[in-house]
């Protein structure tokens, strides 16, 4: 079993990395807005109930994932560095596939603001995100979540084995999808 976390900031490209990696392997993509635009029906992802269901959600399909004869999940995550519990989560989710004698493989996407801004806004994440229709929201967001939030690493602060940090500011979906690929022999 394989576990991929793509993480970043907003916009870096994690889902149409995801997307191009799923194609290029027997890999299935859970992307992070999966699980919060369905809540989002009901509760909004800031609340209580609706944060409650969401880790919920994906911490149910984690485990019945790491324990099928599925070969592999690539799941996206915006994790803030400066929140232990963004830490803390990060090593649950990998647990629950270390656990069962799954691999988990890091992969951190980094991308300027104006590549960001530029792709908050393309045909496929609004396609895939409904909560990110709204532009003008989006964008508050992700500025906000820049100004309070650090969403990158600093060099040598993850110290896993199966890790790899690409800037993606100038490389395609596919592309970075075949670094990752050929990195981790997926």
């Amino acid at each position: 079993m394989k576990f991929v976390l793509i993480f970043g900031p907003q916009a870096v490209g994690k889902m149409t990395v995801g997307q191009e990696l799923a194609k290029m392997t027997e890999l299935k993509l859970f992307h992070n807005h999966m699980s919060i635009d369905l809540v989002n029906h009901f509760f909004d992802y800031g609340t209580r109930q609706g944060k409650r269901l969401v880790s919920l959600f994906r911490e149910e399909l984690f485990e019945e994932v790491s324990k099928s004869n599925v070969d592999g999940l690539i799941f996206t995550f915006v994790w803030a560095f400066d929140l232990q519990s963004d830490w803390e989560y990060v090593e649950k989710i990998s647990r629950i596939f270390e656990s069962k004698g799954g691999t988990v493989y890091y992969v951190e996407l980094e991308a300027d603001l104006e590549t960001r801004m530029e792709r908050n806004q393309t045909s496929n994440r609004l396609e895939h995100k409904p909560s990110k229709r709204n532009i003008e929201k989006s964008e508050a967001d992700l500025l906000e979540t820049l100004e309070n939030h650090r969403l990158n690493s600093f060099e040598g602060e993850i110290q896993k084995e199966n890790y790899i940090k690409i800037i993606n500011n100038q490389l395609s979906a596919a592309e970075t999808s075949k670094l990752i690929k050929e990195r981790f022999q997926l």
